[in-house]
């Protein structure tokens, strides 16, 4: 009678070993993060941060000034920048963790326009050009994907093959090896900087402790 007494006793083990709910899972293979799940706050990975740091400047507008211009300009060449106000205004906030739209304005010129965004592996920079009527220039939209990882005060942005092509297109052989950054010290600087293995360096300087009047719209803004 015994050992008749354990089968029944074995059974009922097993059903309330089947109906214990397990533990809840996280759904995370091992080592994940929460950058790699999707988890998170975006702003933890380099790019994010560089971004969100930019993004606290939503709506501003800042004086700048060249820093740096190497060369400089062959005699009787006519220096665009000399004498100008340069102001970058930071714009396109209604998504600023997918991404930011900088003018640069260089005294009345604003055809020039920096987008910000973010890819899967960090940030893309892409020049928008364009006409007093708001048509794109010949050559726009040129730029790179960031240097991967970069750090959430600098990145950097060599140019893209699609660009290459473009430049190539337009005979501007000088601007086959590229190389865009930019830098921000949140309320303190922001810079812009062009550079290539010849000696090229090109950067602008602009102080985020002083906001100024934010200039009219770039053009062709909300023109496709």
């Amino acid at each position: 009678m015994a050992r008749r007494a354990v089968v029944p006793a074995l059974l009922s083990l097993a059903l309330l070993a089947a109906c214990t709910p397990a533990p809840p899972s996280t759904g995370d293979a091992p080592g994940a993060t929460p950058e790699s799940t999707g988890a998170g706050d975006a702003s933890a990975s380099p790019a994010g941060a560089f971004l969100a740091a930019l993004a606290s400047h939503c709506g501003q507008a800042f004086a700048g000034r060249v820093v740096a211009d190497q060369p400089a300009p062959p005699a009787g060449q006519p220096d665009p920048f000399a004498g100008k106000a340069l102001v970058m205004h930071v714009r396109g906030c209604d998504q600023p963790r997918q991404g930011l739209r900088i003018p640069f304005h260089v005294g009345e010129d604003r055809s020039r326009t920096w987008v910000l965004t973010r890819t899967p592996d960090g940030l893309r920079l892409e020049h928008d050009h364009r006409h007093e009527d708001g048509s794109p220039d010949a050559v726009t939209m040129y730029g790179g994907d960031s240097r991967a990882p970069g750090t959430a005060a600098r990145q950097e942005f060599p140019v893209g093959a699609s660009s290459v092509a473009m430049f190539q297109a337009a005979g501007l052989q000088a601007s086959l090896r590229n190389t865009w950054a930019m830098e921000i010290e949140p309320g303190r600087r922001f810079r812009y900087e062009l550079s290539r293995p010849d000696g090229r360096l090109f950067q602008v300087d602009f102080d985020l402790s002083t906001p100024v009047e934010p200039p009219p719209a770039p053009w062709g803004a909300g023109t496709p």
